[in-house]
């Protein structure tokens, strides 16, 4: 495996998604102070239209780009040119899909958005600015992928997260000038613009060869290509209707208000998800890669040793989530946007169950087996939907309206524990790995198990005080210190996670001992 290269991406990504996850939080408490939580909620409901609308993305970044993977490590420029050209003509007709399907949603703006007639917003302007910064982006997404493809991540991470980083700096000063939405939304296409501009240079520089060898595909390539789109428009419509559809539920059924407060928690969630992501998401090229040119023995090792980190990854992020959660909240946002502790509960819960597939998303986007459960995601999504409504009334008829919110979380767990961590690693033992996912199951289902059980112990442990910060801070001791107790059983139980974990620790000792034998310099 290319360590300096996935090091390096990685350290990138985590150090932009640090910054991006402090801008957010500062945006996100300007935009409530100035202009209120209704707008607040008003934004998450856009973003997650416009999710939804992505949908016409159909896959293609993945598809191709894993395509891409074997011409690179052959030193075919032709065909890796071939593919470049393809991804550039997609993804221009995909953007004018998707402005053309957002301005066909634009008219039913208003039954989407419950409650938005008690603040002064015009719908269909302020969705339109938002809509346009997302097409933009498709107009450089070929180069981006390409970039990726040869295992570059951290350039295409600087580029996205400055640009980000730009947007957010543009926001605060335009919420703290002018209290205007429609100013805060065009910060976004000015970001989307510097982005395209420093895309073109960086990759007509780096690769202007591939992107001026003007090649066709040729046509057994072109069928991989379109075997593999249609199987990740499946996956997408399937990750739309699980991951947009609970924001769009609830502003429409629910309301904006409990929308904003809801995606206060759930921003805090994505920005935290995000950046532990990061550990797996540039390493997928990497893996890529290491499929092409490893056998499947040393593959299956890697595997394992990234599920166990994602399990020690998990336990204590999200345990620590739980702990701090409501003091975040009010100490980034203000007081009286807490939501009821199950709302909390469930959310943490949720999040961990989804982060529990990270290891096998990975390697299966960089294997290429996405094309062997295409029909899940579908019916996954389905489901999702189907539930998420009717939990809504059910539990709201149960427990009252505040639970109304917990029905449309609870829908997204029973999806995901049994279609979503039934199917995945079953299609990735039987067509990468090629044997039982058997031991996985149990493996998996004992790592859930035993993460909700510590969940429910935080829960009693906590405790109140008056401070804030007092209170977080020894919330937050408290789930550290229990997250120490399933990290400490993985450890033992998984021997490719302590191999791969002691190679590690033992570089570092290397490294330290040669500088310490090292004689000072003059």
């Amino acid at each position: 495996m290319d360590k300096k290269r996935s090091l390096l991406n990685i350290s990138v990504s985590v150090a932009f998604r640090i910054l991006l996850l402090v801008g957010n939080l500062l945006v996100r408490r300007f935009l409530i102070q100035y202009i209120g939580n209704e707008i607040n909620g008003i934004n998450s409901l856009y973003v997650s239209v416009l999710e939804f609308l992505a949908v016409a993305e159909l896959g293609v970044g993945t598809a191709i780009t894993y395509c891409m993977y074997k011409p690179i490590v052959d030193g075919d420029n032709d065909k890796v040119s071939a593919l470049y050209g393809l991804f550039t003509k997609l993804y221009l007709i995909i953007g004018g899909i998707i402005f053309v399907a957002g301005c066909a949603i634009m008219p039913f703006l208003p039954v989407l958005a419950q409650g938005y007639e008690t603040v002064d917003v015009n719908l269909y302007l302020t969705f339109g600015l938002m809509l346009v910064s997302v097409v933009l982006t498709y107009m450089f997404s070929s180069k981006t992928s390409l970039i990726n493809a040869y295992k570059n991540n951290y350039i295409t991470t600087s580029i996205t997260s400055g640009g980000q980083l730009v947007q957010l700096g543009l926001q605060i000063v335009v919420l703290i000038l002018t209290q205007s939405f429609v100013w805060f939304l065009v910060c976004r296409i000015v970001a989307a613009a510097l982005q395209w501009l420093a895309t073109e240079i960086i990759c007509r520089k780096k690769y202007g060869i591939i992107i001026r060898n003007k090649q066709k595909v040729d046509v057994d390539t072109r069928k991989d290509v379109v075997k593999n789109v249609k199987a990740m428009f499946m996956h997408k419509i399937g990750g739309v209707l699980v991951n947009t559809v609970d924001s769009i539920i609830i502003s429409a059924f629910i309301g904006v208000v409990i929308l904003g407060k809801y995606s206060n928690y759930t921003t805090i969630m994505t920005a935290m998800t995000g950046t532990i992501t990061l550990f797996f998401t540039p390493l997928t090229s990497i893996i890529g890669h290491l499929y092409v040119e490893e056998d499947e023995a040393a593959v299956k090792k890697y595997y394992n040793f990234f599920y166990a980190f994602n399990f020690v990854i998990g336990c204590i992020f999200f345990l620590g989530y739980y702990g701090v959660i409501d003091n975040l909240v009010t100490i980034c946002f203000c007081g009286g946007l807490e939501l009821i502790k199950p709302v909390s509960f469930v959310i943490t819960l949720n999040y961990f169950i989804q982060f529990m597939r990270q290891a096998t998303l990975l390697f299966r986007d960089a294997t290429g087996t996405f094309y062997y459960d295409r029909w899940k995601p579908l019916i996954e999504g389905l489901l999702n939907l189907g539930l998420s409504i009717a939990f809504v009334y059910l539990f709201e008829f149960l427990f009252g309206d505040d639970f109304a919110v917990v029905g449309v979380i609870v829908a997204t767990i029973i999806t995901n524990i049994f279609i979503c961590h039934i199917v995945e690693p079953h299609v990735l033992y039987k067509h990468a790995l090629h044997s039982s996912a058997n031991p996985y199951y149990i493996k998996n289902y004992i790592c859930i198990a035993i993460f909700t059980g510590m969940l429910i112990a935080l829960n009693y442990c906590m405790v109140s005080v008056d401070s804030e910060w007092l209170e977080l801070l020894i919330n937050g001791s408290i789930a550290v210190g229990l997250a120490l107790i399933p990290c400490t059983l993985i450890i033992i139980a998984d021997k490719d996670f302590r191999h791969y974990l002691g190679v590690f620790l033992g570089k570092i000792k290397r490294k330290l001992s040669r500088k310490k034998s090292e004689p000072p310099s003059p």
